[in-house]
């Protein structure tokens, strides 16, 4: 079979995204399809239509990464480019088309019917290597876990049981792209989060249990990664240091098998050995970006949060003391945030030094949280609330254009306190640098 996958994601704020879980659905395909894959942020419609003329592909599979940028303050909506594209694609082939990714696995059979897909990917993308082979065989595939079918039901499927593999990219014009602009590829070292935040997705779409990549086989990949032209590598997993001894056995890999190149990666801010980062930095590490959320108590009580504040501090002084350029990301406006909490966060993240603040106002509400839960028992939502298009919680004591206004005036004219990704001017800014060569997020030039 003549299988194109596509990516379709062309959001570059702050810099663009590698699309990784592609390699992973091209790596479950057995190599008797012939594969071909195209990334709109590489490719225009033009060249995309003469391959679709050339290779004639029998299906297509998008990947659903982003429902949305999650961000109150300049929302974007992106399905309505996904459902634009399928029309486009129906015009020019008769490919069967699937859509799938981690976006799509938070409502898919929402996502499904907006884009008129004729199949869905729920849950990890190897599972289209089952669809292809149903569809190969003339078998149906309602039958499979994580498979939907048109009017079918959309059950949500147990974690992908079968081995991480993914196809490592190799010195073309798609690497090409990222290398160009930033640097940077991207690997994952596990999958599965076992954390329970109030407001988090990521159970929902990788599962609760850590399934590990081998230390060596990361290693391997990231070496492949830099033989491909990558000159930075990011680490994609929820948080890295979610299993300490895990990624401590990475981090000495990579230093192991001569990485050359630097990497950073998300990290939560919980206890942690004091050598953990020093470890970290031996191995390359340069950028550690906090998911922080708050350094109100209360607050991190209520986001289910594994760590409290001085966990928080701490974290922070043992990466910086590495020599390790830090970021925090921050999450207000969540369920009991009060001006009161939001001045508790403020005058806690003054006392951050050399770091950079990046401040997102309101949570976007997903089916399958805890934070959808207390909407619906809240009553700012029901059931028959469409969550496709981005609906936000709304405190109670606190309007976000209020909790906006009082970090915005606290910032005063603090370079390093950005509210969202730091807007357009800073995202010209950065596209600029890695035009000059400059590599990786490169937000530690506005660490102060």
């Amino acid at each position: 079979m003549r299988i194109l996958l596509l990516s379709p994601n062309r959001l570059i704020s702050p810099y663009p995204v590698y699309p990784l879980g592609l390699d992973y659905v091209a790596a479950s395909l057995s190599p008797v399809h012939q594969v071909e894959i195209a990334d709109l942020n590489v490719v225009d419609k033009s060249a995309l239509a003469a391959l679709l003329d050339a290779f004639a592909p029998e299906m297509i599979g998008i990947a659903c990464r982003n429902i949305d940028n999650t961000d109150a303050t300049d929302s974007l909506f992106l399905l309505e480019e996904y459902r634009d594209l399928v029309l486009w694609l129906r015009a020019r082939s008769t490919a069967v088309i699937a859509c799938g990714g981690s976006g799509f696995t938070i409502m898919p059979k929402r996502i499904a019917a907006f884009l008129d897909v004729d199949y869905g990917i729920i849950g990890e993308g190897e599972r289209f290597g089952l669809l292809v082979e149903a569809l190969a065989a003339g078998d149906d595939p309602a039958a499979i876990p994580g498979i939907l079918s048109r009017g079918g039901i959309a059950v949500q499927p147990p974690s992908w049981q079968g081995g991480l593999s993914r196809r490592l990219p190799v010195a073309d014009e798609q690497s090409a792209f990222y290398v160009k602009n930033g640097g940077m590829l991207n690997l994952q070292s596990k999958r599965g989060c076992p954390f329970s935040c109030l407001y988090c997705s990521y159970p929902r779409i990788e599962g609760g249990v850590h399934r590990l990549v081998e230390p060596d086989e990361v290693a391997r990949i990231a070496l492949g990664l830099q033989e491909a032209g990558a000159r930075y590598l990011f680490i994609t997993d929820s948080a890295f240091n979610s299993d300490l001894t895990h990624s401590l056995a990475v981090a000495k890999a990579l230093h192991r098998h001569g990485l050359t190149i630097p990497w950073g990666a998300f990290f939560a801010p919980i206890a942690m050995p004091p050598e953990y980062f020093e470890v970290m930095a031996a191995s390359g590490c340069k950028h550690v970006e906090f998911g922080t959320e708050s350094l109100s108590e209360s607050m991190l009580r209520t986001y289910r949060k594994p760590f409290r504040p001085s966990e928080v501090m701490e974290a922070h002084q043992q990466a910086r003391a590495a020599g390790l350029h830090v970021a925090h990301y921050f999450l207000l406006g969540g369920p009991g945030e009060s001006a009161a909490t939001v001045d508790e966060s403020l005058d806690a993240i003054e006392q951050l030094k050399k770091t950079v603040v990046f401040f997102f106002f309101g949570i976007r509400i997903y089916p399958g949280t805890g934070l959808y839960d207390r909407a619906l028992a809240e009553g700012k939502i029901d059931r028959s609330t469409d969550l496709l298009r981005p609906v936000y919680y709304h405190p109670d004591a606190i309007s976000l254009a209020a909790i906006e206004a009082q970090v915005i005036n606290r910032a005063a004219r603090r370079r390093n306190w950005l509210v969202g990704s730091g807007g357009a001017r800073v995202t010209a800014s950065l596209q600029a640098m890695h035009q000059r060569g400059l590599i990786g997020p490169l937000w530690e030039y506005l660490a102060v």
